[in-house]
């Protein structure tokens, strides 16, 4: 296995996170998930940064799930698994509470793990060969409560449970019709039209992108807003980036925000 298992690429205010293991299709393992929950933590305080892609190495695959290889040394028991469920949590909590608006671009297979990473983004761009599913039924393994909230907050509870008890792996049509993609392009125009993406999102407002994601994730919790919450909303009011976005506006100009 490469010693970089999680590689991490900047241009400008764009970062690239790569699953690399393309030897395995990117398979995913203990120290990769591991890796990934640390830079995206490393990430998402980085206030220079605008947006993340997450891609698999090559053009194969995006990534097939875990390793299972692995389980006979890491997850043979329930007590390895919970272990195995403290890294594999912290990842996916790394990627749910990033602040930054999040890509996955998304090549060939998309499946299990690769699919739960997926779902965390706030957008995903496949291609027309891309294959989705959670097939764990035939391993005889349950997704886990945490595992499996990033999928329901985009598919609901319906088609998260069609994709869980039936198992299948369903190509990139299904997935756009069940609202599991944003997109889906040629093969050859992935890379392509996911950059596209992330710079339409850097154009924008840096700290009006990190709000969105605060208050999507405040939609999912059923409490009463505070009267803090709500003010919140209004907070943007007060920005540079504001006066930069309206100055720019009236004078049919293309802003240039600070993210301040």
């Amino acid at each position: 296995m490469s010693l970089e298992v999680i590689l991490v690429d900047r241009d400008a205010d764009i970062a690239t996170v790569t699953l690399n293991r393309p030897e395995k299709l990117n398979a995913l393992t203990k120290p990769m998930w591991n890796r990934l929950g640390e830079v995206m933590r490393e990430l998402s305080a980085d206030d220079s940064l605008r947006c993340v892609v997450l891609r698999g190495a090559g053009k194969k695959s995006f990534a097939p799930g875990n390793d299972i290889s692995e389980f006979a040394n890491t997850r043979s028991n329930s007590a390895q698994a919970r272990e195995y469920g403290v890294v594999h949590h912290a990842a996916l909590a790394a990627l749910h509470e990033c602040r930054h608006p999040m890509v996955a671009m998304i090549h060939g297979i998309c499946v299990g793990g690769g699919l739960e990473i997926a779902a965390l983004c706030d957008l995903r761009i496949c291609g027309t060969s891309s294959r989705f599913g959670i097939p764990i039924n035939r391993l005889g393994l349950t997704l886990g409560l945490r595992e499996m909230q990033g999928l329901m907050s985009v598919v609901g509870k319906a088609v998260t449970l069609e994709i869980l008890l039936e198992g299948r792996v369903f190509n990139s049509d299904e997935a756009l019709q069940k609202g599991l993609v944003t997109r889906v392009v040629a093969d050859d125009k992935v890379e392509e039209e996911a950059y596209a993406t992330a710079r339409r999102i850097t154009e924008g407002a840096p700290l009006v992108a990190r709000w969105h994601k605060k208050f999507m994730h405040r939609l999912h919790d059923p409490t009463p807003f505070t009267k803090a919450e709500l003010d919140e909303s209004y907070a943007c009011y007060d920005t540079e980036d504001f006066k930069t976005g309206y100055q720019a506006f009236l004078a049919k100009t293309k802003p240039g925000f600070k993210g301040r």
